[in-house]
């Protein structure tokens, strides 16, 4: 996997309109999202701007997500504000249980505490590539608590596959920030996640093993949803850098359409991870869309 610069400062906000040195191009679509191209075909959205679906809960808005997502040939594979679970995101990335102060908040799905951009990300694009650096902030109560980086790298197509590197880093701001997974017996969710559109013949695979039934807790370098998609088979793999801090991450994967890697997890030793002003985290993960034939 590359690796890539942590990105600890302040990104400034950039309007954007179209910006292309070669096959990529970004462009600034408004309502909060911007679009990336490659060639002819749209890769992605990554949505800086609040969120809402009609029809769906006013208190499930948020921001700072990638959807959709497309393979090379088009394929949309994810989801977004599907009516079982409204507070999942395409691809994204939070947690339940975010301690401070003594207070509790939920980043993942009551949004005690938001993502809060700070202003549109700067982005890049070549014939080698293109880059998104996002700045956003966690804010709980009127204030922010938590600095997120985001930096995300996609990659031009390779015969069937495209490939987004993700690279994201918090850091507490005045004070240590506790981060916990899921805390219902047996699950540990939190962390990178992905939840994925509606399709036929889902394959869960981790680590080269096909899945019989979903499962939590168990420490895998890769994992894998395979399925058919309006006809079009694809399969999208989520790698996580075994030099992440905790790798190899234990993960959620579920049969109706999610895959997570869970951090820090739960083990007998460790269930929590404290962050603390002037020591960021860093976690990088690569995301592979794959076409089928």
């Amino acid at each position: 996997m590359n690796r890539a610069i942590v990105i600890c400062c302040s990104l400034p906000a950039i309007a954007v309109a179209a910006f292309s040195q070669g096959p990529f191009a970004w462009k600034d679509i408004g309502g909060g999202r911007l679009e990336l191209r490659e060639g002819d075909k749209t890769a992605l959205v990554y949505n800086y701007g609040p969120q809402l679906k009609p029809g769906a809960p006013e208190n499930r808005r948020r921001c700072c997500y990638v959807f959709p997502v497309y393979t090379p040939t088009g394929v949309s594979v994810l989801d977004d504000f599907p009516v079982d679970h409204y507070h999942h995101r395409g691809l994204f990335w939070s947690w339940p249980i975010v301690e401070v102060g003594g207070k509790r908040y939920d980043i993942w799905m009551n949004f005690t505490a938001k993502h809060r951009a700070s202003g549109v990300p700067a982005v890049e694009a070549s014939a080698g590539g293109a880059t998104l650096r996002a700045t956003n902030y966690w804010e709980a109560e009127g204030r922010d608590i938590v600095r997120e980086e985001v930096r995300m790298r996609v990659l031009p197509v390779q015969g069937n596959t495209r490939n987004i590197d993700v690279e994201l880093t918090w850091e507490a701001l005045s004070e240590p920030v506790t981060l916990q997974g899921s805390a219902e017996r047996g699950k540990s969710y939190g962390g990178l996640s992905l939840r994925f559109a509606p399709r036929q013949g889902t394959v869960l695979r981790a680590d080269g093993e096909v899945l019989t039934k979903d499962e939590d807790l168990n420490p895998r370098r890769w994992a894998e949803l395979e399925a058919v998609y309006g006809g079009k088979r694809a399969v999208v793999r989520v790698t996580a850098d075994p030099n992440n801090p905790g790798a190899p991450h234990q993960w959620c994967l579920r049969s109706y359409g999610f895959i997570g890697a869970s951090y820090p997890g739960r083990t007998e030793k460790v269930d929590r991870h404290v962050l603390e002003p002037g020591k960021p985290l860093t976690l990088r993960f690569r995301v592979s869309l794959t076409d089928l034939p």
